[in-house]
């Protein structure tokens, strides 16, 4: 199990080293548009799993959603301090 603040480390690392092999590598080079699309997609996965599938399915989709939008701050260079300023 890791933290919200841990898995943004970890993609850092990823990007920023340039693990090729990486799946994150490259959908955060895919860009911008290419994340936020599927982060539209994730957050619909997320209300319907919460609305018709039960808690599990719901902490799953939220993980996946939770990834995808940390891809995307990477990609739009956005840090976890950036974020946390505004909450």
């Amino acid at each position: 199990m890791k933290t919200f603040d841990e898995l943004y480390a970890e993609l850092l690392r990823k990007t920023t080293y340039r693990d090729e092999d990486s799946g994150t590598v490259r959908l955060v080079d895919s860009g911008v548009h290419e994340i936020g699309k599927k982060v539209v997609e994730e957050a619909a996965e997320v209300w319907m799993a919460a609305e018709h599938e039960g808690k599990d399915r719901a902490a799953e989709e939220i993980s996946q959603l939770l990834y995808h939008i940390q891809c995307l701050m990477l990609a739009s260079k956005v840090s976890l301090e950036d974020v946390y300023r505004r909450l």
